[in-house]
Formats: C-alpha cells, sequence, structure tokens
C-alpha cells in the first residue's frame, strides 16, 4: 500500500449533509479495545450478510419448514448459498425461490430475513424465533404467501447507512454498493473520513479532531442519539429522510411519531424504551440521567446483573429503602431490574407458532422503572 493511499481511506458512503463515510475497522487503529468490545454488541450485529455464521435458524431437515395456511416454506442452503422455497397451496402452486441476502436482527429475540430483487429490497416471510428455536411467520404476515417492501423507516434502526434513490427514503429501490450493514461508530459519532484523514497525518495529536463529542451534548442531544430508534416508528417525516438525522441534531426538527405526545397513548415495550424511560420516577427526578447513565453502547452488557445493580446502588441506597412497610427486604445482591424493569408481553409484537392456536408475545424488558407484583 502507498502512503498517499493510507493516508486517504476509501469512502464507502456519503452522507445527505456531503459528508463521507469510511470502513469502521479504520477505527481499530486507534481504539483497538472499544472497537473490540463493539463487535461483540446486539447494535453492531442487527444486520449482516445472510450466511451460515450469521443467520439463527435452521436448514436442517426437518427443522427447516414453515407450514402456514395458505403457503409452505421451505428453507435450502445450495452452493453455499441460503435459500427461501415457498410453494402456495392453492391457486399457481409454483415453487418459487429467493435468496435470503441480510439478516436482520442480532439474533437475541429473533431475526428476519431481506432479500434482493435487483436493486430493490424486500423482506421474506419466514422469521427465526429464539425463544422456540423455530421458523415463524414474521410478524404482521399474513398465512399466504407475500413480500414486504423494505424502506428508510424499517432499515434505518438496523444499518449505519444506506442510500435510497428517493430522496425522501420512502422507496425501497437502494444503491447497494452504499449499504453500510450493522450499527458501527458512524451511526453514533457520524461520518468519520475527515477524523480518520486528520488522525493518519497527525498521529501524535491528542485532542480528538472531526468527531462528535458527547460530552458537550445537552442532555436532549444524548437522549436523541438513543431516541432515534428508541422512540418508536419515527414514522412522520418532517425534514429529510428517515437517514438524515445525525447524532448531536434535534430529532424532533427531523422526524415524530404519528400520534402527539400530548395525547394518551399506552407505550408498548417494543421499540419505544425512551418513552417508557421519560415516564419513570429515576428518569423525572434525575435532571442528568439519559440512557448512557446505565448503558455503554460500546459493550455488550445484556444478562449482567452486578453491572446494572451497582448502576441502581449510585442513586439508591439499600438501607433507605428498606422501610418497614415492606414484605420483602433489599440486599446488595440482588438482581434490581428483575422486580422493577421486568420482561413485559410487547402487544404489537406478536407470532404465530406451528401447533399453538394463540400468538405468542415477543418479551423485552420495559424501561419504564417502577414496582411491580
Amino acid at each position: 500500500m502507498k502512503i498517499s493511499d493510507y493516508l486517504e481511506p476509501e469512502i464507502v458512503a456519503t452522507h445527505y449533509n456531503g459528508a463521507n463515510f469510511v470502513g469502521s475497522e479504520t477505527c481499530m487503529e486507534c481504539h483497538p479495545d472499544i472497537y473490540k468490545s463493539h463487535l461483540e454488541t446486539a447494535h453492531y450485529n442487527t444486520s449482516a450478510i445472510a450466511d451460515n455464521e450469521h443467520v439463527k435458524g435452521s436448514f436442517t431437515e426437518g427443522y427447516n419448514e414453515l407450514n402456514l395456511t395458505g403457503v409452505r416454506f421451505k428453507m435450502t442452503e445450495l452452493n453455499n448459498h441460503l435459500y427461501q422455497y415457498a410453494k402456495a397451496k392453492f391457486g399457481d402452486t409454483l415453487e418459487v425461490r429467493s435468496k435470503l441476502d441480510l439478516d436482520i436482527g442480532s439474533g437475541v429475540k429473533g431475526q428476519s430475513y431481506l432479500t434482493w430483487n435487483g436493486n430493490e429490497l424486500y423482506q421474506l416471510q419466514p422469521s427465526y424465533f429464539q425463544p422456540t428455536g423455530s421458523w415463524v411467520n414474521s410478524p404482521s404476515f399474513p398465512e399466504y404467501a407475500v413480500r414486504r417492501e423494505v424502506d428508510d423507516t424499517c432499515l434505518k434502526c438496523h444499518v449505519t447507512f444506506a442510500k435510497n434513490t428517493n430522496p425522501k427514503g420512502n422507496s425501497n429501490t437502494y444503491d447497494r454498493e452504499k449499504l453500510l450493514l450493522g450499527i458501527d461508530c458512524q451511526r453514533c459519532h457520524g461520518p468519520l473520513e475527515k477524523h480518520v484523514v486528520y488522525h493518519r497525518n497527525t498521529p501524535n495529536s491528542k485532542s480528538a479532531a472531526y468527531v462528535d463529542d458527547y460530552s458537550t451534548y445537552s442532555r436532549q442531544q444524548r437522549l436523541d442519539a438513543c431516541a432515534v430508534c428508541h422512540s418508536g416508528l419515527q414514522a412522520q417525516q418532517i425534514k429529510g429522510n428517515p437517514f438524515s438525522f445525525l447524532a448531536g441534531d434535534t430529532l424532533s426538527l427531523y422526524s415524530k411519531n404519528f400520534r402527539s405526545y400530548n395525547l394518551p397513548l399506552e407505550l408498548d415495550v417494543h421499540g419505544n424504551q425512551m418513552g417508557l424511560l421519560s415516564k419513570s420516577a429515576c428518569f423525572v427526578n434525575t435532571p442528568k440521567m439519559d440512557c448512557m447513565t446505565c448503558h455503554d453502547p460500546h459493550k455488550a452488557e445484556r444478562g449482567n446483573a452486578d453491572h446494572f445493580n451497582n448502576k441502581c446502588l449510585t442513586c439508591h441506597n439499600v438501607n433507605s429503602i428498606n422501610t418497614d412497610n415492606l414484605d420483602v427486604k433489599h440486599t446488595v445482591d440482588q438482581n434490581c431490574i428483575s422486580c422493577h424493569m421486568p420482561l413485559s408481553p410487547s402487544k404489537v409484537m406478536k407470532l404465530s407458532v406451528e401447533g399453538q392456536e394463540d400468538e405468542i408475545p415477543v418479551y423485552i424488558r420495559t424501561h419504564l422503572i417502577g414496582i411491580y407484583d
């Protein structure tokens, strides 16, 4: 490699504001520990090329079928590629093959799969559901063969950037070469070409240049950086398209949910964790609390009870909590979130599973911190 090539990193996509994205692996040069730990997070693994390494659903005979009222699916591997075969039970029964090109979801709860038709992107019908370890009909899909168009509103929370051919982002046609999979460093820190170029040219500089500094953000800016994906669909676009907003800006200038926040609204545990958190006494009574008070987005923290207990105990003293009218006494080694942020069934994210009459809800940990029975 020529020195000039090193000093000028490859541009992999250009944001709508003109700033350039580079490969996230360039971050590893100066931030190896953070980069390595981030690779293990659900954020980073929320989308990937659909292959044997990333796809969680089984392709083993006997476990690779999904039988619905109007269509039967079989998931098959052929020449090192993964395919869905769909055969309708009525009318035109011609078997249709679709390639699994991308997977969406880290697999903690499940995965869905996308397929390219030219430059058009569609969601396939079968999804993988982790609690049952089986193929299921994707949420809100009918019982007959169908595929769903994928636009920016669907894609924005699972990839760092996608270049839609429609400036408003409401088509399912993309530049396939400008799709940055996973939520990588640049989704939260902005396109980093200038940052990388500067520090490769001035390696002794100790001051970070051309990168967002979260320490200078207001509380609302820090919340907005997470709320863009964790506050519901944000499907009413006001300015630009779903990928226009970047961390450090004001989300309400770009998008909002269709329902006004002033209307009474029962918030679901799927998607709107920001809305739930904002109604919690912990949040209301702690002016500096934001998502990163408890979460380090660079690390996989799921299931680490000690970590989250320590977060709770920075504000709550066990002795002051234990009053005489409590039936159960608190100790420092209890799992705070299991009681005060319980796993709750989603009312909008439900799945039909073969052999079960009723739909199964996806259980997600609520961020409405409170006292539950």
